[in-house]
């Protein structure tokens, strides 16, 4: 299979965006078109999508899926739209049908199916609770499977039924808990557990293939968690089935199969102590391919490409060299090849690697990159950018531009005067630091601008060439600043080596790595030295945490969910191996208690001068309530000037519209109080 670099031109960085416009709003975040779950259709003619809208007076959002013909020789139509929510469109593989996940009925999300033109809709599940992606079709397009909460001692659906009946009606409403994981991200999970069901096409009772104490898939690990055979006999799924205090302390995510029938499981990944997720068998049903990690208990370390012998169990990697993680994977249309993004130097690159294995090799460059389906000569995908949302494109493997296949933000995006995106690197210590720089409309280089530094999360994450719905750095640049928004040491996209150099070492380099921008910044010449901001959530909430408590050279700072007092975090947080890995050790240990006395912004918070805007969430398990709530009592009887924000309905992430443009109005509101424009 050929791919020429002539794919590349057609989804590279921007090199110059339009400055002339208004500048962008709150509103225009808020409402623009969400296009998202992209699906070629089995005769590659047809993409089904999402596409979610938002009502900017009342907040309600709408989710319709959406069909535009893969050449791009019709626009888009609705394919099942109404006042539900429709998403998880998944065609049947004969092409005739399209199931997918629907609250039309006015009650929990059930599986729907429809006939390939949107006509026919049917619900073929009533289970309790509701039914869940992931949502998979066997290739015989005969039945499918879903996802469902379930009590695992139930043995049929009206059992749990009952039980959440009786959990409603019961006038206390207390928490039993009994072991670890009890909560996870905003939800608690307490004796619920996941199980993947199967159902015929054509409805009738839902088959429970995973009973059992176990979540199969995994909280962690939903996505892609489901994979059938090609003759549609058996079923692959992930699960964890150590004892349950240690999956709340471990990563051991293994690939089973089960029959399509049910049955009991076999383990297919038994020899990697670490996670294996997302498998996908090879057209003749002989091998299973798995994402898989090497270093238990460390969620950040990098992610191959395994090829495991269903018979035997004997196990291959596709590529060891060079050192590139795998995030979404797709087989080729032939089956020979694999698709595969990777965040490379702060864009999502597409690659192509041989099944049999082999060196891989760039096919497509950023922005951000995701979703890829492979057809017969061409791949379609999603790409987004710093300054425009996603959209989907379809590539030629012959060569030539890749194809816009929707516009749905074309209007008010061409009328935006948004910033040019530029990618920046500076030295600190032995490393060199790369960074985002924004500049806000109507630039004019004689001027002084404010500059704010906004501080990613994760903290192995990475502020890539990639649209945000929550913070959003062209956003924040309309706002009249200058943005930078720096990827120091714990960034993807850098080797692993620089991703591994943040644990156990939360206040040391990647410090310096922030600092060695700072500096570079506000030795800029449009820069006003004497008006910087800083702001961050998660570990960039951390970040701002410790360097308030460090330095007083911000003018103004905002910190949303961020981690405050290391030590009642790490006892607090649900996922135990999180803490376990960057802290080095269980909470109480010594070397963990070691960092906390090191790194733990609170043990320092009496040296905090700058003014600062906390926010925090009641439903955030991930860096629970109290942590904001520490750091807004230390800096009131400290009178320190500050205000908090917390959301009651709200997890680790600002999510509802009307929430957000609360969030954003009073987060711009306090910056401007101190920087100006």
């Amino acid at each position: 299979m050929s791919l020429t670099r002539g794919v590349v031109a057609g989804v590279g960085i921007a090199a110059a965006v339009s400055m002339a416009g208004r500048p962008m709003t709150i509103r225009d975040l808020i409402t623009a078109v969400r296009v998202a779950d992209p699906r070629l259709s089995p005769d590659g003619r047809a993409v089904a999508y999402v596409r979610t809208t938002t009502n900017a007076d009342s907040g309600k959002r709408n989710a319709d899926i959406w069909v535009v013909r893969s050449d791009g020789s019709s626009s888009p139509r609705a394919l099942v739209d109404g006042e539900s929510m429709d998403n998880t469109p998944r065609w049947s593989p004969d092409g005739r049908r399209l199931a997918f996940l629907s609250t039309r009925d006015g009650g929990d999300p059930q599986v729907f199916i429809a006939n390939a033109d949107g006509s026919g809709v049917q619900k073929i599940t009533s289970i309790s609770g509701g039914a869940q992606p992931p949502l998979v079709w066997a290739p015989d397009s005969r039945s499918l499977v879903f996802v469902a909460d379930v009590y695992p001692d139930c043995r049929d659906d009206a059992c749990n039924a009952k039980r959440r009946e009786d959990a409603d009606k019961d006038s206390v409403k207390v928490h039993h808990l009994t072991a670890l994981l009890y909560r996870h991200w905003d939800e608690w999970r307490g004796d619920l557990r996941h199980h993947i069901f199967s159902v015929p096409a054509d409805g009738g009772v839902a088959r429970d293939l995973t009973p059992g104490e176990f979540d199969s898939p995994p909280t962690q690990a939903e996505d892609n968690a489901v994979a059938f055979s090609a003759d549609s006999r058996q079923v692959a799924f992930v699960s964890n089935r150590e004892p349950r205090d240690r999956q709340a302390a471990g990563t051991n995510l293994d690939v089973w199969i089960v029959s399509a029938s049910g049955g009991e499981a076999r383990k297919i990944t038994g020899g990697n102590p670490a996670a294996d997720a997302e498998p996908v068998f090879t057209p003749d049903g002989r091998s299973l391919i798995v994402r898989a990690q090497r270093r238990a208990g460390f969620e950040s370390d990098r992610w191959y490409l395994d090829v495991y012998d269903v018979g035997s169990g004997a196990r291959r990697t596709v590529f060891d060299t060079p050192d590139l993680t795998v995030q979404d994977f797709t087989l080729s249309h032939d089956g020979r090849s694999i698709f595969f993004t990777t965040p490379d130097h702060a864009v999502d690159n597409e690659y192509v690697v041989p099944l049999a294995g082999g060196t891989p090799r760039l096919v497509a460059r950023g922005g951000s990159v995701s979703a890829v389906s492979a057809g017969d000569g061409f791949i379609v995908f999603s790409k987004s950018t710093l300054t425009s949302p996603a959209e989907l494109y379809r590539a030629s493997m012959s060569g030539g531009d890749a194809t816009p296949l929707t516009h749905e933000n074309d209007a008010w995006v061409k009328d935006v005067a948004a910033p040019a995106p530029e990618s920046l690197t500076v030295k600190s210590g032995d490393v060199t630091v790369q960074y985002w720089l924004l500049k806000p409309p109507n630039f004019d280089p004689s001027r002084k601008y404010p500059v704010v530094f906004m501080i990613h999360g994760g903290p192995q994450g990475e502020w890539g060439d990639s649209w945000s719905s929550r913070w959003n750095p062209a956003l924040w640049a309309a706002q009249g600043w200058v943005i930078a928004a720096p990827n120091p040491r714990g960034s993807f996209g850098f080797g692993q080596t620089f991703v591994d150099q943040i644990s156990q070492d939360w206040c040391g380099k990647p410090m310096n790595d922030l600092n060695a921008v700072f500096d570079a910044v506000v030795a800029l010449p449009y820069v006003d030295p004497q008006r910087t901001g800083i702001a961050g959530a998660s570990y960039g909430g951390y970040a701002v945490d410790w360097l308030i408590t460090h330095t007083n050279r911000f003018t103004v700072a905002v910190t949303h969910d961020g981690v405050f007092n290391l030590e009642s975090m790490a006892l607090a947080t649900e996922e135990q191996w999180f803490p376990q890995w960057e802290f080095g050790g269980p909470p109480t240990s010594t070397r963990a208690r070691e960092n906390f006395a090191r790194c733990s912004p609170h043990l320092s918070a009496a040296n905090i001068k700058t003014p600062t805007l906390v926010i925090t969430n009641e439903r955030d398990y991930r860096v629970p309530v109290d942590q904001g709530l520490q750091l807004f009592t230390a800096l009131r009887l400290d009178g320190v000037p500050s205000e908090g924000l917390v959301f009651p309905d709200e997890g680790h992430w600002v999510l509802k519209a009307k929430n957000s443009e609360r969030w954003h109005e009073a987060v711009f509101a306090w910056l401007k109080k101190y920087l100006g424009t």
